[in-house]
């Protein structure tokens, strides 16, 4: 991947620090992810689920493709954020890997007052 290309990215961990199935939580522009490493890929969602509000994706686990969040069970498709019936939606953000280290784009928040 060309250097500008990763410039827009934000180096979290190396690849061997996420665990296979688990998520870890990290703070990138003010916002609150949750990465997972399924299947060798590497998955990075908002931390915060929709449905009300807790910051505990992180703490969820993954199954069938979907992170579930550890309070209610709401399940978000890691492709998609989709739930699997479409009422609910996780934002997703753009990862990267490269010389072992785990990237992810998250644009930075500007407040329009």
């Amino acid at each position: 991947m060309p250097a500008s290309d990763l410039d827009l990215f934000v180096k979290v961990c190396s690849l061997d620090e996420l665990p296979e199935y688990s998520g870890k939580r990290f703070y990138i522009n003010d916002t609150d992810i949750a990465v997972f490493k399924y299947k060798e890929e590497v998955y990075a969602v908002n931390n915060v689920c929709p449905h009300q509000r807790a910051a505990l994706m992180y703490d969820g686990f993954i199954e069938n493709g979907h992170v579930v969040c550890p309070i209610h069970g709401w399940m978000f498709s890691l492709d998609t954020g989709r739930t699997p019936t479409g009422c609910g939606k996780i934002e997703l953000y753009e990862t990267r890997i490269a010389d072992n280290k785990v990237y992810i784009k998250v644009d930075k928040k500007e407040l329009k007052w």
